[in-house]
């Protein structure tokens, strides 16, 4: 791309213009433009094989890009006849199998992420070192190896080992994967608490909607390599673009309606609201907790599947008109498998028009 182009606004911690890469024939990264602002979490939220990875990779610098650019603040430092090489970026890489070694104490771990100069005597690191690790709690474990931590604690060791040198950006790639879904929930509270007291900024990818959602500031999905849509998790959720996004991102029901104008959508179901959807036949992307069950109405449908997850209930339902509705509930009142029930449009469910 030209060196012309324009500069990246000052909040802006990276930016990538145009990015493409592919592996032989095959196009991992699709024309990526994306922009973090400083001190921003970025979730990057795909399928395995979307790109998610090979662009986290093209931002550190371990992959060259086909075409496009990179800029990190107001410097390029990939495109254009440039390329800067990953330890000159002052980027912290989290890796999915944390990549410590394990003849190293946790401390010489950590200090190995800063500068050679800076490592001090014996390999520990000195202060920055230890601020890292205070950072993240492991203080008290600085002497133990790698094999004698628990998988959450190795975890947060490499998050320090990150931001030990003071990145001006931290990229982790899936860092809760590996770890058992009790723990993960957790982690990821206490990762996000340290880049946020650190005020890092942050791009992290992952597969699993629940964690892009509560942790991104912004979610990016990602498909065949391209950005399909780019916002606010509440948004991306609740206004998904089009269909494959909004089955991805949860359970959805499909339902044909049609506009009214003034943003109703009539379907057979029952009248959604749905502002900014013109007029004609659509279809409408209603989640399961935007539908609710009453015993005390006339029914329209059977409990056919009720899947028990503790704070909360998924139903399937079988309408006795549309077939098949997936109505999600508190737990605090539960319906059996064949009870007859009325399934309607919540209060005040707003619902979105997809393609």
């Amino acid at each position: 791309m030209s060196g012309s182009a324009p500069a990246i606004p000052p909040d802006m911690a990276v930016e990538t213009r145009g990015l493409v890469k592919a592996f032989g024939a095959l196009p991992a990264v699709c024309e990526v433009d994306l922009a973090v602002a400083r001190g921003e979490l970025l979730t990057v939220l795909g399928p395995s094989g979307c790109g998610k990875t090979t662009l986290l990779r093209l931002i550190a610098g371990f992959e060259r890009p086909g075409h496009g650019e990179v800029r990190l603040g107001d410097r390029i430092v990939a495109g254009d006849g440039v390329w800067v090489a990953p330890e000159q970026r002052r980027i912290g890489m989290v890796f999915q199998d944390y990549a410590l070694f394990p003849h190293l104490s946790v401390e010489r771990n950590v200090a190995f992420g800063l500068p050679r100069r800076e490592r001090g005597r014996g390999g520990r690191g000195g202060a920055r070192a230890r601020t890292a690790l205070e950072l993240v709690g492991l203080q008290h474990k600085a002497e133990r190896l790698p094999h004698e931590l628990s998988g959450g604690e190795r975890q947060r060791a490499a998050l320090a080992r990150a931001l030990a040198p003071g990145p001006e950006l931290v990229l982790l790639d899936e860092p809760f994967s590996s770890l058992d879904a009790s723990l993960r929930a957790d982690l990821r509270r206490e990762v996000e608490l340290i880049l946020r007291d650190a005020e890092a900024t942050a791009v992290l990818v992952t597969h699993d909607q629940e964690e892009a959602l509560s942790l991104g500031d912004r979610v990016a999905v990602m498909r065949e390599g391209r950005i399909v849509q780019l916002g606010p998790p509440e948004e991306v959720y609740a206004r998904p673009a089009d269909r494959w996004i909004a089955g991805f991102l949860g359970e959805v029901n499909l339902l044909s309606g049609m506009c009214r104008r003034g943003g109703a959508v009539e379907t057979w179901l029952g009248v959604f609201d749905s502002p900014g959807t013109g007029t004609g036949r659509v279809q409408l992307a209603v989640r399961p907790e935007q539908l609710d069950l009453r015993t005390d109405r006339a029914v329209n449908a059977e409990v056919v599947e009720r899947e028990f997850r503790g704070h909360d209930v998924l139903y399937r339902l079988r309408h006795e008109v549309g077939g098949s509705l997936l109505v999600q509930l508190p737990s605090l009142e539960l319906h059996k498998v064949g009870a007859r029930v009325h399934v309607r449009p919540a209060a005040a469910a707003v619902a979105s028009v997809v393609d």
